[in-house]
């Protein structure tokens, strides 16, 4: 069985690429057509901790759970993003566990899966925050596992992905109304795990992702309308064309995160062989990529990230040899300065 940790990757055979990859990585970054501004906020009130889960309810941001190298952790926050408070809320009444994933449809969140340090989860759990109580629903419909991926589209939840002693495709949709898992079309390309999700459009979106100790470079939209999946352009310099001439193998990595502003998902830190804090736009109406300024804390995996109020935030995560509590937010189109750092 694969054992789960803080998410130590056991696959870093790579790290002779770590120094030819910083270097490139290093010299985008110092270009100065490069744009983007990460800016230090209100601090996760919460003990530093990696592999969290992350729901948005109207304007208010929910973060709990999660390893923080010693416990997995039940605790629950809500940030409040016009005041920059963070409020404590009913813990999680299921098993501490990371690696899971969460989703808000109707009103209320949803939190399941995950690894509890010793065997895979599937039950899953509902968040209201009207009464600030929780609640347990139908277990998850597929296998138990960790490191999967949820998304939100018309109030219905979907999980997919993941590994359960297997890295997975398949995609489940919940129905809160009916409180019913029902297994849609797989994902159409690679099996994975620690992949994104983001969606625009009432449509779902995968991208990176690990498998084998292989990163991914195909990238997937998902239709519910027509339960069909359709491939977007490679994330990897793999055209004839030169839209794709700066990819090289900057964008794919696992544990990352994926956050939308002004129809532009942005993708920052997670694992590319080592922890690290590139960060990349991609412009979902002409299907390309631009490379922003990278996260400026600490170069991190397993993070959290969200939009609310048009603003996006990053916090949480870990990397060798800690796991944090700071939160920023990146300004996309702003000139990088130290000076708010």
């Amino acid at each position: 069985m694969r054992k789960r940790g803080f998410r130590t990757v056991t696959y870093l055979f790579l790290l002779a690429a770590v120094v030819s990859l910083s270097a490139c990585s290093k010299a985008t970054d110092d270009d100065d057509d490069v744009t983007g501004n990460w800016k230090r906020s209100y601090e996760f009130e919460g003990v530093g901790r990696t592999e969290a889960v992350t729901f948005t309810i109207g304007n208010k941001v929910f973060v709990g759970l999660g390893y923080d190298g010693t416990d997995r952790l039940v605790d629950l926050w809500e940030f409040d993003q016009s005041t920059g408070t963070w409020y404590r809320r009913a813990d999680f009444p299921g098993i501490a566990r990371n690696s899971a994933v969460a989703f808000a449809a109707n009103g209320k969140g949803y939190v399941g899966t995950g690894y509890d340090g010793i065997k895979k989860l599937k039950d899953f759990w509902e968040y209201d925050p009207a009464t600030n109580a929780w609640k347990q629903v139908a277990d998850f419909g597929g296998s138990e596992r960790y490191g999967a991926v949820a998304f939100t589209i018309a109030d219905k939840g979907y999980v997919g992905t993941g590994y359960d002693g297997n890295y997975l495709k398949d995609l489940w949709q919940y129905d809160p109304l009916t409180d019913t898992w029902t297994q849609k079309a797989s994902l159409a390309g690679s099996k994975r795990t620690d992949a994104v999700a983001f969606v625009h459009s009432d449509k779902g979106y995968v991208v990176t992702g690990i498998n084998n100790g292989s990163y991914l470079n195909d990238f997937w939209v998902y239709d519910p309308a027509t339960n069909a999946w359709t491939e977007k352009r490679k994330i990897t310099s793999v055209s004839d064309e030169d839209y794709d001439d700066d990819y090289g193998s900057n964008i794919t990595r696992n544990n990352g995160v994926v956050f939308i502003m002004n129809d532009i998902a942005y993708l920052s830190t997670g694992n590319i062989s080592a922890a690290t804090s590139s960060t990349w736009a991609y412009n979902i109406a002409n299907d390309t990529w631009e490379i922003k300024t990278g996260m400026e804390g600490t170069a991190r995996e397993g993070a959290v990230g969200f939009a609310v109020n048009g603003r996006g935030f990053i916090t949480t995560g870990h990397n060798s040899s800690s796991r944090f509590d700071d939160l920023w937010e990146f300004f996309p189109f702003t000139e990088q300065s130290d000076d708010d750092n």
